[in-house]
């Protein structure tokens, strides 16, 4: 099992203190400074959602609620029966709240129906019209009559709670008051979880799907998966698995209604993706809101940065706020954080991001205590691992500058002037490129940073890159491919990354204190990288097939990022026709790939064009 569930279960279950001077919480702890009660609150609609409520034993005061609405479970069940930490961080908890957990509408102990990323309904006609905010409103208003609260309440959540904390903000409940989305999902087909710009994340879905909505046990605390696969090698065990059509069928995902089943059937921009799209209505915000993100998160970096970009387009004179660090999915909440792949950052970030920024934004919003007084815009910045404070992202002097791909391997700001000029590589399904050099049957959560030089030795990825940097150079924001290509068959993907590679003579500190330096001469340390199925090139709802060998456009929008390729570095494209198993292999051949046969696989010859009529670029947002 592995994308959101795995990583959250042992985040969220566990204990998430870091700091040195609290002592680590456990269930004792909770036990005796906490009441837990559990009940089953009706929603508008007459289904009655499974709720624990922990509350401070000290009732000489007046609380602020602060909750968390999930799919994953509430556990453990039982009044009796406590966790071992509580709220976001140990600060938090200390600080003592009212803490509220939820089992969303369908999951779990909770009646209802579950419907993932249940659509917002924006004119609500009658009681029969709930969505996650109007959950979210009803649960509120029964808590205010029900707790010794002080009228304040708050909300967060990482990943799938992360949504439900977006969810919360549209007619948001009046006593709301902070809500913290991190890591929330925001459109699944264009960016988070299940597609990247059309092109189906194989591996994580997989092994999600097949254990998160399978039959739910009577007593509603579990779920059995739909089957167990035994995955050793990922990238072997994918390529034997064949065409995808394979999982729809008792063996795997055996319910016709199963949440794999649904996905696949929707291989395009339809009404069913739309539908799912919370952006659209993240307008008219009234309660502040911290949006909390990691530049290495696999599921989720495009829902943290356009969940912030929404609130700031739809919502004038908003109160909203983007963090992002150097993070995993939801890395800020683990015990610690120092180090990630060859980045070595000089001291715990969580312990600052805990303290300093996520318990003063509560604290001040919801109990009136202290100040909050942080920037609009924090965000941490790779390569030259340091904090950066900005007024509005991405910063107001970012500028898009042009690189240009040319002849012999180059990457530079001069257009090519020669009127030919083009390199082709020949994409084979039955040998995709793989998107890690590590052998495992998980997703390496290290990819997003790895050393790609696996990958450039490959005759069918095709790398550029800059003479070596007179001075640093710093990227703050969205980064734009714009390839011309041609193709000999009628589909094809295009994998863009961004790369920094590292100057000879360079290292950075072991794993472990202690450990020889690491030698990083010639590291070729992937900075962002994107996939587009090229049928989706026009349009996400319209896919068209490519014309033999005919020259067109595509462009590759790349997530954000804050990065700074230090002088003597260079800066390297690689552009590629797979990413297995993390993408799905594409047929090369226009047609709904869930429904392709062994035989409908096919080589291509993929031409990528540099001249002065056909001119591929990337456009990167250089801080100046």
């Amino acid at each position: 099992m592995n994308k959101r569930f795995l990583l959250l279960f042992l985040l969220l279950s566990t204990c998430i203190c870091q700091a040195q001077n609290t002592v680590a919480p456990d269930t004792n702890w909770v036990r005796e400074n906490y009441i837990k009660t559990e009940q089953y609150i009706m929603m508008r609609d007459g289904v009655k959602l499974f709720t624990a409520i922990y509350s401070p034993k000290d009732s000489s005061q007046t609380y602020p609620i602060l909750m968390q609405r999930t799919p994953y479970s509430i556990r453990p069940y039982g009044a009796d029966k406590y966790r071992r930490s509580l709220g976001p961080n140990a600060y938090l908890m200390r600080e003592k709240y009212i803490f509220v957990y939820q089992d969303a509408r369908g999951r779990y102990k909770s009646e209802g129906d579950f419907r993932e990323m249940t659509p917002a309904i924006e004119k609500k006609s009658g009681i029969k019209d709930v969505d996650e905010s109007s959950d979210t409103y009803d649960t509120i208003e029964w808590l205010l009559k029900n707790t010794k609260n002080n009228g304040n309440v708050g909300q967060s959540g990482i990943s799938f709670p992360g949504f439900y904390s977006s969810a919360a903000l549209p007619d948001a409940h009046p006593a709301l008051k902070a809500v913290s989305p991190q890591a929330p999902m925001s459109d699944e087909f264009i960016g988070d979880d299940c597609y990247h710009n059309g092109a189906f994340f194989l591996m994580d879905n997989f092994g999600f799907y097949s254990g998160f909505d399978g039959p739910k046990s009577a007593n509603g605390e579990n779920y059995e998966p739909f089957f167990k696969a035994e995955i050793k090698d990922a990238y072997k065990y994918f390529l034997d698995f064949g065409p995808l059509k394979k999982a729809n069928t008792d063996a795997y995902f055996s319910d016709p209604n199963s949440i794999w089943r649904q996905t696949v059937a929707h291989p395009v921009y339809d009404e069913f993706w739309e539908s799912r799209n919370i952006k659209k209505h993240l307008k008219n915000i009234k309660p502040a809101v911290l949006v909390v993100g990691g530049w290495f998160d696999a599921e989720d970096l495009y829902g943290a940065l356009k969940t912030y970009a929404a609130i700031e387009k739809q919502t004038p004179g908003n109160n909203n706020r983007l963090v992002m660090g150097p993070w995993t999915h939801g890395g800020w909440a683990a015990p610690q954080w120092k180090s990630f792949a060859q980045y070595h950052f000089g001291g715990d970030l969580n312990k600052y991001f805990q303290e300093e920024i996520e318990t003063k934004f509560f604290n001040f919003y919801l109990k009136g205590k202290g100040s909050f007084d942080q920037s609009e815009v924090t965000v941490y910045e790779t390569g030259s691992n340091q904090w950066k404070n900005y007024d509005v992202w991405p910063p107001k002097n970012s500028q898009p500058i042009s690189y240009y791909l040319s002849a012999k391997g180059s990457l530079s700001t001069k257009k090519p002037t020669l009127k030919s000029g083009e390199t082709a590589y020949e994409s084979d399904p039955a040998n995709p490129v793989p998107y890690t050099s590590v052998t495992g049957g998980h997703r390496n959560n290290a990819y997003m940073a790895e050393d790609q030089r696996f990958a450039s030795e490959r005759p069918d990825v095709l790398s550029f890159q800059t003479d070596s940097l007179a001075a640093d150079v710093t990227l703050t924001g969205e980064i734009i491919a714009n390839l011309m290509v041609s193709t000999t068959g009628s589909d094809a993907d295009f994998i863009v990354k961004v790369i920094d590679v590292w100057p000879a003579g360079t290292s950075v500190p072991g794993a472990k204190e202690g450990d020889k330096p690491v030698d990083m001469g010639g590291y070729q340390q992937m900075v962002r990288a994107e996939v587009l199925r090229g049928k989706f090139r026009n349009s996400f709802s319209k896919p068209e097939p490519f014309t033999k060998d005919k020259v067109e456009k595509v462009t590759v929008k790349l997530n954000e990022t804050a990065h700074t390729f230090k002088k003597g570095h260079r800066i390297m494209v690689q552009i590629q026709s797979s990413w297995f198993p993390l993408v799905d292999r594409n047929p090369q051949k226009f047609l709904n790939i869930f429904e392709a046969s062994e035989a409908d696989f096919q080589k291509s010859k993929i031409t990528i064009h540099h001249n002065s009529q056909h001119s591929s670029s990337i456009t990167l947002p250089v801080l100046k």
